[in-house]
């Protein structure tokens, strides 16, 4: 077994792998010395050969990969259901920050949420900053809701072990024209389920509607109709920034 210890999330995280690539997954979160000999974990995970066997079980996609990728899957499923205990739950979109304040954009896979973040970050330059580009942690507060950087940033790797309030999650779609306006939750919230990670258990699962319910009061909603030319960013970002 190999062990390491992160803080992922504002949380203190030791996982027990068998294989090293959860922790090489990890090494951007990893807890100082300092602070690893004096800290308890808050959360502490444990992988085995049959959760290695059930993520094989859920696979759709027909291929095979190694071992170390499907416990690399157990280790985040682990993970994202121990986060609800601290009000904190995983949320599928492409988190961008910008002058301190984090903007989510929502949508199906190949929709191009991270090919319009691309054009908000190529627009502002070293304004904009990605803090995950494909599985932000969102922790619910009272004063607010937090976006936090996480280790599963997408097939491009992009994104930064930070954490900022979240202003606002803008829901994508495909247009000819580009067009921006405010919404409400009941018009985005079968997306922003879809996106939302769902545990198995029904308890975890009343959780987590629980705190999506709390997020959609808490920060604003936007729909989003753009093509994929540079002005489709100008629009969005004076929509939601203005």
């Amino acid at each position: 077994m190999e062990t390491g210890l992160y803080i992922i999330a504002d949380r203190i995280v030791k996982i027990d792998s068998i294989y090293s690539r959860v922790h090489r997954s990890c090494r951007e979160y990893v807890l100082s010395e300092k602070k690893s000999g004096s800290c308890s974990p808050d959360i502490s995970i444990l992988t085995s050969e049959a959760d290695i066997a059930y993520e094989k079980s859920r696979s759709r996609s027909g291929e095979s990969f190694p071992d170390d990728y499907y416990e690399e899957l157990a280790v985040h499923r682990k993970l994202s259901t121990a986060m609800l205990d601290f009000d904190t739950f995983l949320f599928h979109g492409s988190c961008v920050a910008v002058d301190g304040k984090a903007y989510i954009f929502a949508a199906p896979s190949g929709t191009g949420k991270s090919t319009h973040v691309r054009l908000w970050r190529e627009m502002l330059g070293d304004r904009a900053v990605m803090v995950n580009d494909d599985k932000p942690y969102l922790r619910v507060t009272s004063e607010g809701v937090l976006a936090y950087g996480t280790p599963y940033n997408g097939k491009h790797h992009l994104g930064s072990n930070i954490c900022v309030p979240l202003k606002a999650i803008c829901v994508l779609s495909r247009g000819e024209e580009n067009s921006i306006k405010e919404t409400t939750k009941e018009s985005v919230y079968p997306v922003l389920l879809q996106q939302t990670y769902r545990p198995e258990s029904a308890e975890d699962l009343k959780k987590t509607l629980a705190l999506l319910d709390k997020l959609t009061f808490s920060v604003k909603l936007y729909t989003l109709k753009c093509n994929m030319e540079p002005d489709a960013a100008r629009v969005s970002y004076e929509g939601m920034h203005g």
